[in-house]
């Protein structure tokens, strides 16, 4: 488990394109850490589409994160999901996170496949991007302003941890977003 404040990071960067320093999300409480993906699940997490007994099994030989979430900080539930071009209405539902937003509960996710991109907004009001990818772990506290978005690649595979069923839902500010300089 990663502990308070350990951030391990692959690439984060201001909106501009500068790159930032790693310490840049300490003042947000955010955690990212590296968690190796099992060996286990790899068989599963290479197929594109999984059925629902198939995320089963590869969310089991993933429960070793889960097991020490519930123990550590209560968490009661996960899922896996899955996101490819293929998928049904991709697009309106990356529409529900490329705003910036809000949730009453922490947004905890373990990337396992693909790759995404958080985006924050600092306490200076700079904005940060932080791309996550196969084997990442991060906690996004309640109340922190970010939004997300999927790389060029629009793939990924994430088990999302959930201490409730209320919390999760996203609450729009009207924070402008600044595009992320190429």
């Amino acid at each position: 488990m990663p502990a308070e404040g350990q951030i391990t990071l692959v690439e984060i960067s201001y909106a501009d394109g500068r790159p930032a320093p790693k310490d840049a999300l300490v003042p947000l409480g955010i955690r990212v850490a590296t968690w190796p993906v099992p060996e286990a699940a790899t068989p599963l997490l290479d197929k594109e589409r999984l059925e629902d007994a198939e995320k089963t099994t590869a969310l089991e030989a993933m429960d070793v994160y889960f097991e020490r979430l519930k123990a550590e900080q209560g968490y009661q539930s996960r899922d896996l999901i899955i996101l490819h071009p293929e998928v049904p209405k991709l697009d309106e539902m990356l529409a529900k996170f490329d705003r910036c937003h809000i949730h009453d509960d922490d947004e905890v996710r373990y990337v396992v496949d693909g790759e995404g991109v958080f985006g924050f907004v600092l306490p200076d009001g700079e904005q940060v991007h932080l791309k996550v990818e196969a084997g990442e772990y991060i906690n996004v506290p309640a109340g922190t302003e970010h939004w997300f978005y999927l790389t060029e690649k629009r793939r990924i595979k994430a088990v999302r941890y959930f201490s409730g069923t209320e919390g999760w839902t996203p609450k729009y500010t009207d924070t402008p977003i600044q595009p992320k300089a190429a």
